[in-house]
């Protein structure tokens, strides 16, 4: 079977970054920078939506752990973490700043979940679908629908052309005609209420961009200087999916 078209981009990116910067600045840059407040920000959304310390969760494309860095403190001791990624380096990081043996850190190939049915609390996709393919979108959401526990929850977040403060991002792909790159792929609300109908899920939450909606625990700090307090939001979308029948 032909390797997914992200795989090859990711690890290049990836070991390109290693060279030319040192490691912690290699594994910010390679999850688009800002590593401490977009982490931040995505463990107060699922706070938000729910996730309790005694809940498993499964982090799609967990990079260099951004994430896992926030709930390493938080989800009481357990194999509750299941962290997925292409680059084993970006892997390696994350296991070493977490510090947690109980958890989990597994290099994926293609879009598979490595965990069983109906085992998950949340599945969260955090600048995952914002690299795919929409068929490969398709089968990570099928993929997390079989993982999920009946009253869990999919989070993700995505590119769309009907916020205009995304459009730079696909000005930028426009300019870059290098054949090999990580793609920027946006995504239609039609076309998620679609898989949902296909996939027995519904949409229980969401939100634009560009509009705070995440209730903040803390002042987020961005690598520019700005701050944000009482309400953030991440910049992509945000949306939340539950079982048909939840």
């Amino acid at each position: 079977m032909k390797p997914p078209h992200f795989l090859s981009a990711y690890l290049r990116q990836s070991r390109e970054l290693l060279q030319t910067n040192d490691e912690s600045r290699a594994m910010a840059l390679a999850v688009g920078g800002d590593f401490d407040a977009v982490g931040a920000l995505e463990f107060c959304l699922l706070r938000q939506c729910g996730l309790t310390p005694e809940h498993r969760i499964v982090d799609v494309g967990c990079g260099s752990g951004r994430l896992a860095k926030q709930l390493s403190g938080y989800l009481q001791p357990g194999d509750n973490y299941l962290g997925v990624d292409v680059v084993p380096e970006l892997l390696g990081y994350a296991r070493r700043i977490c510090g947690r043996s109980d958890w989990s850190f597994r290099e994926v190939r293609g879009t598979a979940i490595p965990a069983p049915d109906v085992s998950a609390d949340f599945v969260a996709f955090f600048s995952v679908f914002t690299h795919l393919q929409h068929e490969e979108t398709y089968r990570y959401l099928r993929e997390a629908a079989r993982v999920l526990k009946p009253e869990g929850k999919i989070v993700f977040s995505f590119l769309e052309f009907r916020i205009p403060a995304h459009w730079f991002i696909f000005e930028n792909s426009v300019k870059d005609e290098r054949t090999e790159k990580v793609l920027n792929q946006f995504i239609d609300r039609d076309m998620i209420r679609e898989f949902c109908s296909h996939l027995g899920l519904r949409i229980s939450e969401m939100h634009d961009g560009h509009v705070p909606h995440i209730a903040l625990d803390r002042t987020i700090r961005w690598d520019d200087g700005r701050c944000m307090t009482g309400l953030g939001n991440l910049g992509q979308s945000v949306c939340v999916l539950e079982q048909n029948d939840a």
